[in-house]
């Protein structure tokens, strides 16, 4: 038989682009028009209703940037329609291949009650089942002229992403907007043709079933008389129905289709759009449950949720009902769809506090699978929390992004820093958007690593990013892929069920122990570093403001603000989404950022302030107590608690001029050596008798990098950007200030440095301010510190404890680490002497190894990264003014490097009163264990909650005590729900990084 499957396949495309697809919508008629233009930022649904619009044709121009428009639409059904389905098609200018990244619209009735929204794979209403003929059609849409940001010519730099730079001229053209008979018949051979025709071109060109089909595809498209397809429609199909009804083999791989709109709570969009967004496709998505019996949709992040029911209750309404029967699933148990590298431990934690607690009390809830397809790379920290937020799965698809290793498992157990191990899936359809395409099928079966062991995978079905949803043409699919012949059996299902089966089936699946890290996306470590800045500054205010209120409402029994402290942590959390927190998002997100933990950290200060001033007592009363909020004592004062102000320990710091230039710093526990050029040269530990810096290096070295990564612009740095670089040595000025430090002042292209080397008396530290005004362009600013350490890994602190990189770069896994994130410290040490560097606002970090050329030992070299400027999406990203704070700790355990990494995040205050101390609440009688959090328990009872962890690595045994009469204490989840009593006078067994959260009721 001569081999004709290409003229079959090309007629088939041509027969269903130019005939049967347009034969859906055999009869229309077109639709009146009248638009309402809003003069500013969105408005009440009811004042758009009641607005008067003014005639709009088809093809005229609408929507400037980020605008507003309420369009009516009216019409009356003919009578020569009675009888037939009718919708209406309501193009706003949609360009198909963009759903969810451009301009959107959601449709009311004129009662102000929602439909669906509109989108370009979704554009069509219902309008009536059954026409009579002569019915009045009305309909209003709220469209958002949301520009397009990320082109068909990605990552070009635009100023669209702001409203007050993007300019007022209109973005689209108004297309189709119609009445039209919806033929079902033609509709579902569409259906039949496109499963037929996408599976056909993944199957084998040698086996008997793709002929078969390929067959069938023929005689039905004979069947089809091309100028009356909707009167030979159903004979076509009954050709198909032969190869539709095939079984599938009985070894097929299962596959569970969820229902899903991945939305970004921001990204190319304003978090005032993404409400808007969320709202159109959950309307959407209630109305295809409502037309769809065995249809499931599953949505995550409680934020979304929480939005609907404060901005939009009537769509709230319908997912409240959706929820209740069980067709409407709440996953993931988070506030946001967060990063999981940056954010601090309590911060992590308190993401699925809020989250879960959201499910539980709205909708009855205890989600159990963790749901966080597109974060970029996941902390080791993880598993821990995961189990205890009382979750049992994980799932995640971003790691199928890595560029250079091919993760080796789908179905795994995955294992934390502590020993924590959760079950864990990465779909191997390899896209939390899918369409459920032949194609993307196919690639699931033949990419699923878990073959013979496992038969299971999971498929996030529908339109996101930018929202939109599952479409009733990927419902169709479903349907005919249930159990068809050459395919994977389809279904969909909850993730509940997926999981409990998968799991079920593959108990024994392999282990992945430490981070899921992300070979990709490695620059969002430092991108916008005003909004890392704010997190970090937020994060460690919210621990002040807990511990110092709940002290106080112990103490003094002054309020302890519940409200406030849910509110700004629900905020707090929110700009940890994972395109906000990382610097994806468009300028108009880190505008507002920026000023959200502005006022946030005000509200915090105040919080802080009322609390202490009630625990200091009369302000006249002539003492200057100091209140340390870090988890260790420091300088006479315990941790959590207040004393005196004491002298500082040990002997003052000296400044002197260097022979050579420059000036040497020496207060007894370490000399530093400051040169002519404002470069730290010389570390000495005398104690040791050893330098701390690498042979003729220099530390506190800026370093200036080309940075115009291959794509993903405010998202990647790629290895090459270390072929170029420029060491910042010249110093405009070096000169001695104060008592303790050397000020040096640097120019370099438009920008100019400004650093503070100083050497506190009595501390064993370098500490480094260095004020930058940045005004460069695709540059990488990094700070080097060259050690004279040999060392095979790096300690960086993650939450609640740390893990281990390589300095090496032996395998591709190690090479591509080449870019990393730490929190406040980085530890590296050979046996009895280490260093580290401590930060206050910095995540990304990289270390390399070089050999000393006197006796071929290795140095290792961390450098800090401070600043880049990427022109997309925010093309003026990180100009202007910044500081940053760090510290050389040398001769420092992993203990020290904790402290200190707390030491720099929480500094002491000082607050006149008349009381002579305060005694903390808690007490914890081993260093390696830090109490992370003090507050009083969420629910209002008035017990206090304290969340603590082994630190080190190691195993720890320290008696917790309360400084208040305790009448039961209880070991609790971190929803602080009490799971088994605890005796406070025994030793409290911790294995390595244990997170313990106790609930103490007060007697």
């Amino acid at each position: 038989m001569h081999d004709d499957r290409t003229v079959t396949e090309a007629r088939l495309k041509r027969v269903l682009d130019e005939r049967i697809r347009p034969a859906v919508y055999p009869q229309s008629v077109p639709l009146a028009v009248s638009v309402w233009h809003t003069p500013g930022e969105p408005v009440p649904v009811a004042e758009g209703l009641a607005a008067a619009g003014t005639p709009i044709e088809a093809g005229a121009p609408w929507g400037p940037p980020w605008g507003t428009s309420w369009f009516t639409v009216t019409g009356t059904i003919p009578a020569e329609w009675a009888g037939r389905t009718v919708e209406a098609l309501l193009d706003l200018g949609f360009d198909e291949n963009m759903p969810g990244f451009q301009c959107e619209g959601l449709v009311y009735r004129p009662d102000g009650s929602p439909v669906k929204g509109l989108s370009p794979r979704n554009h069509w209403v219902r309008v009536s089942d059954r026409a009579t003929g002569g019915e009045a059609v009305v309909l209003h849409v709220e469209a958002a002229a949301n520009p397009v940001i990320l082109d068909y010519h990605p990552f070009v730099p635009t100023e669209l992403g702001d409203r007050t730079t993007a300019g007022d001229a209109p973005r689209y053209r108004l297309a189709r907007m119609d009445l039209a008979v919806l033929d079902r018949t033609v509709w579902e051979l569409v259906q039949d043709l496109e499963v037929l025709g996408q599976l056909m071109a993944e199957l084998p060109v040698e086996g008997a079933r793709r002929w078969e089909v390929l067959r069938a595809v023929e005689r039905a498209l004979d069947a089809l008389d091309l100028q009356d397809v909707g009167g030979t429609a159903q004979r076509a199909r009954a050709a198909l129905q032969g190869v539709l009804s095939a079984p599938a083999h009985a070894s097929a791989h299962r596959l569970s289709a969820v229902g899903h709109a991945h939305i970004d709570s921001a990204w190319l969009w304003p978090l005032r759009e993404t409400v808007r967004k969320v709202a159109r496709t959950t309307a959407n998505m209630t109305a295809l449950l409502e037309d769809e019996p065995d249809f499931v949709y599953a949505m995550s992040q409680a934020q979304q949720f929480a939005w609907l029911k404060e901005h939009r209750p009537e769509v709230y309404a319908r997912v409240k009902k959706a929820v209740a029967d069980g067709r409407f699933v709440p996953v993931g148990g988070m506030w946001v769809e967060s990063d999981t590298n940056m954010p601090g431990a309590e911060a992590l934690a308190r993401q699925f506090v809020h989250g879960k607690r959201f499910f539980l009390e709205e909708f009855g809830i205890e989600t159990e699978e963790v749901w966080l397809p597109d974060s970029f790379g996941y902390s080791a920290a993880l598993p821990q929390l995961v189990r205890l937020a009382g979750a049992r799965w994980f799932l995640t698809q971003k790691i199928s992004w890595s560029r250079t290793n091919k993760f080796p498992h789908h179905t795994f157990w995955w294992e934390g820093i502590d020993g924590t191990r959760v079950f864990t899936h990465f779909p191997p359809i390899d896209t939390y958007n899918c369409q459920l395409s032949g194609q993307e099928l196919a690639h699931a079966v033949r990419n699923f690593q878990e073959k013979g062991r496992a038969t299971r995978s999971l498929a996030p079905t529908g339109w996101g990013d930018g929202g939109g949803g599952t479409t009733r043409e990927m419902v169709a699919r479903a349907k005919r892929l249930a159990d068809l012949e050459g395919s994977a059996r389809v279904r969909f299902e909850k993730p509940s069920a997926f999981f409990e089966k998968a799991h079920a089936e593959y108990p024994d699946a392999p282990v992945w122990a430490g981070e899921l890290y992300l070979e990709l996306h490695r620059a969002t470590l430092t991108s916008q570093a005003r909004t890392k800045q704010g997190n970090r500054r937020c994060e460690h205010l919210l621990r002040e403001a807990e511990l110092w209120s709940a002290t106080a409402a112990v103490r003094t029994g002054l309020p302890y603000p519940y409200e406030a402290l849910d509110r700004l942590w629900k905020t707090v959390l929110l700009h940890q989404f994972h395109d906000i927190l990382p610097g994806t998002s468009i300028a108009w997100v880190h505008r507002e950022a920026v000023r959200t933990y502005a006022q946030v950290a005000a509200e915090l200060e105040a919080l802080i302030a009322e609390a202490l001033t009630a625990l200091a007592g009369d302000p006249a009363g002539g003492h200057t107590l100091v209140f340390n909020a870090a988890p260790h004592p420091r300088a006479g004062v315990p941790a959590g608690g207040a004393a005196p102000a004491a002298a500082p320990d040990g002997a003052p710091t000296g400044v002197r001029p260097r022979e050579s230039g420059g000036f040497v710093l020496d207060n007894g526990l370490l000399r530093v050596e400051v040169d002519g050029r404002g470069l730290i040269v010389s570390v000495y530990d005398p104690a040791a008798d050893r330098e701390a810096l690498a042979p003729g290096a220099a530390a506190n070295l800026l370093q200036l990098h080309q940075d115009f990564p291959a794509m993903w612009d405010a998202w990647d740095v790629d290895h090459f950007y270390r072929n170029t670089v420029t060491d910042l040595t010249g110093a405009d000025l070096v000169e001695a200030a104060g008592d303790d430090g050397v000020r040096v002042v640097r120019t370099f292209g438009s920008s100019r440095a400004e650093q503070h080397i100083t050497l506190p008396a009595g501390q064993r530290r370098v500490d480094i301010a260095t004020d930058v005004d940045w005004h460069e362009t695709e540059k990488f600013l990094k700070a080097a510190f060259p050690l004279d350490v040999h060392a095979e890994r790096i300690a960086a602190e993650t939450q609640f404890g740390h893990l281990y990189r390589p300095t090496h770069t032996n395998t591709s896994w190690d090479a591509a680490k080449f870019e990393a994130c730490a929190h406040r410290f980085v530890h590296l040490e050979e046996p009895g002497w280490g260093v580290a560097l401590v930060n206050d606002s910095t995540y990304g970090y990289d270390v390399t190894r070089t050999v000393r050329e006197e006796d071929t030992g290795t140095t290792t070299t961390v450098r800090l990264s401070l600043l880049r400027a990427p022109r997309f999406p925010d093309p003026r990203t990180d100009q202007g003014t910044h500081r940053f704070r760090y510290a050389l700790v040398p001769a420092a355990t992993v203990g020290d490097a904790v402290r200190e990494g707390h030491r720099i995040n929480l500094p002491e205050r000082q607050v006149p009163g008349s009381v002579q101390a305060v005694a903390p609440l808690v007490t914890v009688d081993d260093d390696a264990v830090v109490v992370s959090a003090v507050k009083m328990a969420d629910d209002g009872s008035g017990d206090v909650v304290v969340r603590l962890y082994e630190s080190r690595g190691g195993r720890a045994r320290p008696h917790v005590t309360a400084d208040f009469p305790v009448k039961r204490a209880s070991h609790c989840d971190l929803l602080e729900r009490p799971q088994r009593r605890c005796d406070l006078g025994s030793a409290l067994p911790l294995r390595p990084f244990e997170i313990v959260t106790l609930r103490l009721t007060r007697g």
